[in-house]
């Protein structure tokens, strides 16, 4: 599989590029709406991280200006009703940082952004990426969207978590507090997110 693709741009179409590799091989490479609008001159030299997907009657490269990219796209691929096209679509729209925000304020509407998309499907679609973004949608990953201080966030969600909180649950009640006063301290912080998670169990 090729995972990686540096070369000469000679051409640029709708959807792909083709680059030339110092081997004097040519390669279309199918890239996002964003990739191909800071693509530079042509000659210039570019490199893309890639995936190749082999299928019955094709094989074709997608390329990704990061791995966190490439990693995204493979994260959308695995899930049912989106296929490669349909995955760089999405990410034409939205980059990972934007899908782990929208996995992390619960926003599915926002799929239906990507054309072809339409609510029903893109609430099925962001079930599926709910689930499989879970785990990187951490307190580290999930603190450059908060308003305050990561370390702050952070340890707040950690000493909710250690009173019996839920992850999730403790960082929606902390981000809710510091989209309010993001000058609280750790303490201040713990105590006014403690209090508003009791009122919402009452």
């Amino acid at each position: 599989m090729i995972a990686y693709i540096e070369g000469r741009l000679a051409e640029i179409s709708e959807n792909s590029c083709l680059l030339i590799t110092s081997g004097g091989l040519g390669y279309e490479v199918n890239i996002s709406a964003s990739a191909l609008s800071r693509l530079p001159e042509k000659g210039a030299n570019v490199h893309f991280f890639a995936v190749t997907v082999v299928r019955e009657d094709a094989l074709e490269l997608f390329g990704f200006e990061s791995w966190d990219e490439r990693e995204t796209f493979l994260v959308l691929t695995s899930i049912s009703r989106v296929g490669p096209r349909t995955a760089l679509s999405v990410l034409s729209v939205f980059s990972p940082d934007d899908l782990r925000r929208l996995v992390a304020e619960d926003d599915s509407l926002s799929l239906t952004r990507v054309s072809g998309i339409g609510k029903k499907t893109g609430q099925q679609i962001f079930l599926e990426l709910k689930f499989k973004l879970k785990g990187e949608a951490s307190v580290s990953a999930l603190s450059r969207y908060a308003t305050g201080p990561a370390s702050v966030l952070s340890d707040a969600v950690a000493g909710l978590a250690n009173l019996g909180y839920s992850e999730d649950e403790a960082l929606r009640a902390v981000k809710k507090i510091l989209e309010k006063d993001k000058d609280l301290d750790v303490g201040e912080l713990l105590k006014a997110a403690l209090k508003s998670l009791v009122r919402s169990k009452v």
